[in-house]
């Protein structure tokens, strides 16, 4: 990675700002052209989940599986034998969402991040042909993890063809994970729950898909919006940075973060709501991060290298003129977290 080294241990600039990854609209250009716009130092590729089925989390990553084909049923994604229309408009959505990319970022050179959705994420939101989730059937996890490697390696090459001067970051959605690892999830009956994966089967899937990322010359990092963010096994996995919402930490996550951050891991912190009001003080939107950094008691300047600010979590059920001022925000919250060790 052009950005890595060992005086530069982060791949993104300083003070960054960056997207999660969705956004509001149905039209790839616009999208692209904002996200460019507002996020010069580490822009992502913006999901447009509102064109519907096949642009979701679960179908957009589902278009990159080799030889494992899923379809819409009434009560979601589910494993079938052979493609169907549903994987087609899926693979047509990211084809379009790439064309927009490369026509837009092509010359661009920097940190650049792409998203897909993880290995429990998926397996707790796909079905089995019986109608169960396919997290019940270890074997199709299997399957299943190792298909999702072989397509985002795949992706990255596809990506880095597209855009020849970005230092690709891969962001691995997890919102499912914390339910996964805490026996969450409900069963198709919707009167029960699967039973709890243990951490170290979590891990090793995790390993298995982040390797693959660094592999292929990328930087893997993860994300998740829920509360209780398994920080420490996502850091053991291989996440070179953790993205999380802000608003859901406590205090007793304040070892974990600090053994991440020591341990060279990136920080992304949701500071703006994903709805709502945007606060016009860009002082108010860091203040979290200021607080949690002199909790850790780490130097200031640690954290205008270590931390990326983001919005809380996706923007697609924002408006467009909201998704644009969260983008906004979080880029000048940046800049008053870098000049502030400097006060």
């Amino acid at each position: 990675m052009g950005l890595v080294t060992d005086e530069h241990p982060y791949p993104w600039p300083a003070t960054a700002a960056t997207g999660v990854g969705s956004y509001p609209g149905d039209d790839p250009d616009e999208a692209v052209r904002t996200v460019l716009g507002e996020l010069p130092d580490l822009p992502h590729l913006p999901e447009l989940p509102g064109r519907g089925a096949g642009a979701d989390i679960i179908g957009r990553t589902g278009a990159l599986l080799p030889e494992f084909p899923i379809e819409v049923q009434p009560s979601g994604w589910r494993v079938v034998q052979r493609p169907g229309r549903d994987l087609t408009r899926a693979a047509s959505h990211l084809s379009y969402d790439l064309e927009a990319l490369e026509r837009h970022a092509g010359g661009y050179r920097g940190p650049l991040k792409v998203q897909v959705a993880g290995p429990w994420t998926l397996a707790a939101g796909i079905e089995l042909r019986s109608g169960e989730r396919l997290l019940a059937d270890h074997g199709a996890v299997a399957d299943l993890c190792a298909a999702l490697v072989e397509g985002v390696r795949a992706h990255v090459a596809d990506v880095r063809r597209r855009v020849p001067g970005a230092d690709l970051l891969v962001q691995v959605d997890e919102p499912s994970l914390p339910a996964v690892l805490t026996g969450g999830i409900p069963t198709a009956s919707g009167y029960s729950r699967l039973r709890a994966v243990d951490r170290v089967t979590a891990e090793e899937r995790l390993r298995a898909l982040f390797g693959a990322v660094t592999d292929a010359g990328a930087v893997p990092m993860a994300h998740c919006c829920a509360a209780g963010v398994p920080i420490d096994l996502l850091r053991r996995s291989g996440a070179r940075a953790i993205g999380l919402d802000a608003t859901l930490l406590t205090r007793a996550a304040d070892d974990h973060i600090g053994v991440a951050i020591e341990a060279g891991a990136g920080l992304f912190t949701g500071v703006v709501a994903s709805t709502g009001a945007v606060s016009s003080d860009p002082a108010d939107t860091v203040g979290p991060v200021r607080e949690l950094w002199n909790r850790l008691g780490f130097a200031p300047e640690l954290a205008t290298r270590a931390v990326v600010l983001t919005p809380a979590c996706g923007l697609a059920g924002a408006s467009p003129a909201h998704a644009r001022a969260a983008l906004a925000a979080c880029r000048d919250a940046a800049r008053v977290l870098r000049d502030e060790p400097r006060r």
